[in-house]
């Protein structure tokens, strides 16, 4: 099997996998990153969103072989060291999860709006989080959330 070196979350790791693993796998499975989750594998939902050179992109979607040409992957788990960047502060705040299994992909969605644009409106937050697909309708609360979070980073 092939090696393979991936910056991921500011570290460089080599992992030895077949080629046409997907990222989500070699995360969870071979990392043990598992922030990042599986749902629905063909990347309509969102739930496996990482950022790929702070752009979102499923993580289901990707082979691993496209990404060990210096890509910068950060998952959830690399959005902050202490789990205190403003939209995690915000999701506990407003309590935005229910069963909280989309919520890493929803924070990293949001994450990649804020970088671009720190102060969206309620219709700018809506379209960007259109994508994300969450089970338990805590839409509402995620919005709320990711305003709360716009007004923490301006402050």
């Amino acid at each position: 099997m092939p090696t393979y070196t991936l910056d991921i979350n500011n570290t460089k790791v080599a992992v030895e996998v077949a080629q046409g693993t997907s990222l989500l796998w070699v995360l969870r499975e071979h990392l043990g990153l598992t922030g990042t989750k599986y749902s629905c594998g063909i990347g309509q939902c969102g739930t496996c969103t990482i950022h790929l050179d702070d752009t979102p992109v499923r993580a289901c979607m990707l082979q691993v072989e496209n990404f060990a040409k210096g890509q910068k992957i950060k998952t959830i788990e690399g959005l902050s060291e202490k789990g205190d960047h403003p939209l995690q502060k915000a999701w506990i705040e407003v309590q935005a999860p229910q069963c909280g299994y989309c919520q890493p992909g929803q924070i990293m969605q949001a994450a990649a709006l804020l970088d671009k644009n720190p102060t969206p409106n309620r219709e700018e937050i809506k379209s960007h989080m259109n994508s994300i697909l969450c089970r338990c309708g805590t839409y509402l609360r995620v919005i709320k959330a990711i305003e709360l979070a716009s007004e923490m980073k301006s402050k």
